[in-house]
């Protein structure tokens, strides 16, 4: 089901959303598929800053594993 809401944009944007428009893709759908992908790509931008404040807080421990692992081979 979709929901009726107004949005307020310059008319730059509205002739720039006229331009990708086509058949089977108004305005609104096209605005809607923009919010979307701004949405997905924001979402995976905080997950990776997450995961880098993760690597980052245990980067110390897993360097020290890393030298341990490698001092352990032998080269012939």
């Amino acid at each position: 089901m979709k929901v009726k809401t107004s949005v307020t944009l310059s008319p730059q944007t509205l002739q720039l959303l006229d331009q990708f428009a086509a058949p089977g893709l108004n305005r609104s759908r096209l605005i809607e598929l923009a919010v979307l992908e701004y949405v997905k790509r924001r979402m995976i931008e905080e997950r990776e800053a997450r995961d880098l404040e993760i690597l980052d807080r245990s980067a110390e421990e897993l360097n020290q594993e890393v030298k341990d692992v490698l001092a352990y081979q032998v080269v012939p």
